[in-house]
This record gives structure tokens, C-alpha cells and sequence, in this order.
């Protein structure tokens, strides 16, 4: 067999070798988390920030599989699920992802095969969700160790996306704007493990008034503000 062909080949060590994975997802911290994990397992990755974006990678290639996150900046990710669901040449494996985890539903009816909950649950959660819905002669011959190892993307990322979630809000959105910050605000919280923050977040999401809303707002607007100024201290 060439040389080639056998370097691609998935192995113990490298289960997803040669696969290559479209991450679509707005957070630069939760890109660079699947990114980690994707690149250990041997998976080749692309990155799109919104469903703009990934329309233009689609148009270009098609990977074998992709990672959808549901709260992109112009559409709901479902959306771009059903419609590669429905493609004349499908991704092999189709995930949705969110920090809400009550959107699985949401991401098995609109045409994927799985879902992965922020954060996800270590290396071997994220290799096992793709696997399992691969053909025998893609997956290794001989068994792969079960590791729980958690991959921490580097801070920056993290500072990155606080900045462009402050940024958004000192625009005083409202609407969609809100409950997409919301949201964008909790995946990144629950990611970095921040409980004050995800609370926050939360507090946005699920308002019980207008006024509960925007108070809810300005103290995430702070407290996000505050994540930054602590972080470049150090």
C-alpha cells in the first residue's frame, strides 16, 4: 500500500487520521477547544465563524464532517444542520453543539447524528461522538485508550471573545441581539468553567420582563468588563 495512504489511515493513537472536520462556530475559545482535540486525534481542521462564512467553505470542498454550534451571529445553526442534512453530497458526520444543552432536540431534528454539550466532556467524548457514526473500515483496526483529558485553548481566545461580547453590548442591543449575546456570553462562560458569569448569562436569557432584561444586561455588560480588566492585569 503507498506510503501516503498509510500515514492516513486512523490508528490507536490517532483515531479521526485523515478525517477532515469544518468547525463552525463563532467563539474563538470553543474553536480552538475542538481544535485541540480534533488535531490530537489526526483530524485535519477548518474553521468558520458564521453561516457566511461556512456557505463560502462549502462552496469550495466538503468535509467529512462537521461541528455545528446553534447561536451564530446571522442564523441559527440549525439551519445550515438541515441544510447539509439535505445535500446531495452529506458530510459523513453531522454534530450541533451549544451551551444549551436543552437544544438537542432542536439539533437531531433538523438532521444531525449527534450533539455535543460546552464543554465537552474530554478527549474521549469528543473522538466517540464522531466515531460511532462511522463505517468499520474508517475507524482503527486495533483498540484506542479512553482518555478523559481536558484541553485548555489558550487564554487569548477566551480575552478575545469577552472583548467581542463587550463590544456588542455598549451597542444597547435588544431583540435578537440579546438573546444571541446571551447565549454567546453562556457557552463561553460554561467553557472557561466561570459560574458567576454563566449565571449571569443566564439571568439574560430567561428574563421574566423587559426591565429584568436590561438589568440583567447592564450587570453582565460589568461583570464581562470586569473578566477583561482582571486578565490584563495579568
Amino acid at each position: 500500500m503507498n506510503s501516503d495512504l498509510l500515514q492516513m489511515r486512523p490508528t490507536a493513537q490517532r483515531p479521526l487520521n485523515g478525517l477532515t472536520l469544518l468547525i463552525v462556530d463563532d467563539s474563538r475559545y470553543a474553536s480552538e477547544a475542538f481544535r485541540l482535540m480534533a488535531r490530537h486525534s489526526g483530524a485535519r481542521v477548518r474553521r468558520a465563524n458564521c453561516m457566511a462564512s461556512a456557505q463560502d467553505h462549502l462552496a469550495s470542498y466538503r468535509p467529512h464532517s462537521m461541528i455545528v454550534d446553534l447561536g451564530l451571529p446571522d442564523g441559527d445553526g440549525t439551519q445550515l444542520i438541515a441544510q447539509m442534512h439535505q445535500a446531495s453530497i452529506r458530510p459523513r458526520v453531522i454534530l450541533g453543539s451549544s451551551g444549551d444543552t436543552d437544544r438537542e432536540t432542536d439539533v437531531l431534528n433538523a438532521g444531525a447524528q449527534g450533539f455535543l454539550p460546552k464543554p465537552v466532556d474530554g478527549l474521549a467524548a469528543f473522538q466517540q461522538a464522531i466515531l460511532k457514526h462511522l463505517p468499520a473500515d474508517e475507524k482503527p483496526t486495533s483498540p484506542y485508550p479512553v482518555s478523559n483529558t481536558q484541553f485548555s485553548p489558550d487564554q487569548l481566545s477566551f480575552q478575545e471573545d469577552l472583548a467581542e461580547a463587550h463590544q456588542r453590548m455598549a451597542q444597547d442591543p435588544t431583540g435578537a441581539d440579546t438573546a444571541y449575546l446571551s447565549q454567546f456570553v453562556l457557552g463561553v462562560a460554561r467553557l472557561a468553567r466561570d459560574t458567576p458569569l454563566e449565571k449571569a448569562a443566564q439571568s439574560v436569557s430567561c428574563p421574566r420582563s423587559t426591565r429584568q432584561e436590561q438589568e440583567g444586561l447592564t450587570q453582565l455588560f460589568h461583570l464581562v468588563q470586569e473578566r477583561i480588566q482582571e486578565r490584563a492585569v495579568i
